[in-house]
């Protein structure tokens, strides 16, 4: 039976800049062992710059960042595969700088990377040899085979299509569930955020700060498509998110519309006017009820309230 680290990522105060381009201001938030947590945002908020600050990559100019993590990984957007060596000797690359011997790093890589789909055969090739597909499959084992406690990625899956994601996604949770992994990713994304963590920090750019955190209470893998769906419709209702990626206010239905449904709820009163009081009780209260499902999709900070989609109803969990 593993032990549950108590380990975290923490970043306290943090703020960044380029010359006088102020790139981050104000951030702070961490990440628990176990736990998925997403940092969504437009093209130009500095999230990139907060992960490479996060892994150590850049020098912290002001604010703190605590990693009480024993081991940290890191996945890049593109794979970055050494082209001279096979895809075997990538995935060993970080068992090699650590010291391990060459029969022992190539038996784990092998290992690994067949767990994540490859073949025997795709091992002995070279980078330029292998489908953008199998090299991020390279790249993700890469960061995998070192074991990390924490997972850093940067947009991995951006360039890939929807099957290869969603074959990527599964490996991904399913090692991260087996080790208890903690991850912070960035994306912009937000059918990508739902689907994969258990938290959603929603930044704003010039400069990069992060307007509001979500947490998201089904287990990623019990979520399904429907789920997703729902709620990645649910979160583009949310003002702070719709300002952060430059879409316009949602559009209040049309005076009509809500006059033609206050009417029909009226009509359908009128006609379970004459059924039994105790009946018509429980239907309501029933009814009430099915109006208003639990959201699986909580809004933490700031404290207001999300906007309900479809129709009034709030997504269901």
């Amino acid at each position: 039976m593993n032990t549950i680290s108590t380990a975290e990522l923490r970043v306290h105060g943090l703020a960044h800049a380029f010359a006088r381009d102020e790139v981050l201001s104000g951030i702070h938030f961490r990440v628990r062992a176990g736990e998925v947590v997403a940092l969504v945002g437009p093209s130009g908020c500095g999230k990139t710059t907060l992960l490479h600050l996060a892994a150590g990559l850049l020098t912290v100019q002001e604010g703190k960042v605590d990693n009480g993590f024993a081991s940290t990984a890191f996945m890049f957007q593109q794979p970055r595969l050494l082209p001279w060596k096979t895809a075997l000797d990538n995935v060993a690359l970080g068992l090699k700088a650590a010291g391990i011997q060459r029969a022992e790093r190539h038996f784990r890589a092998r290992a690994l990377a067949l767990r994540l789909g490859l073949a025997h055969r795709d091992l002995d090739k070279f980078p330029h040899q292998l489908s953008g597909g199998m090299q991020s499959r390279v790249a993700l084992a890469r960061a995998l085979v070192l074991a990390p406690e924490l997972l850093l990625l940067d947009e991995p899956f951006s360039a890939l299509d929807v099957g290869l994601k969603e074959e990527l996604y599964r490996l991904l949770l399913d090692h991260q569930a087996e080790r208890g992994m903690g991850v912070l990713m960035i994306t912009h994304d937000l059918m990508e955020a739902v689907r994969l963590s258990d938290a959603i920090l929603v930044m704003a750019p010039e400069p990069g700060r992060i307007v509001c955190r979500f947490e998201l209470d089904r287990p990623a893998s019990r979520r399904d498509d429907a789920w997703v769906y729902r709620h990645t419709a649910e979160l583009l209702q949310t003002p702070d998110v719709r300002t952060s990626f430059g879409l316009p206010p949602v559009v209040e239905p049309e005076r009509a519309t809500r006059a033609q449904g206050q009417e029909a709820v009226r009509q359908q009163g009128v006609r379970q006017e004459g059924a039994a009081q105790d009946g018509a009780g429980q239907e309501g209260a029933a009814g009430a009820g099915r109006a208003q499902p639990l959201s699986g999709l909580r809004l933490v900070s700031p404290a207001t309230g999300l906007i309900a989609v479809q129709g009034g109803k709030r997504c269901g969990a």
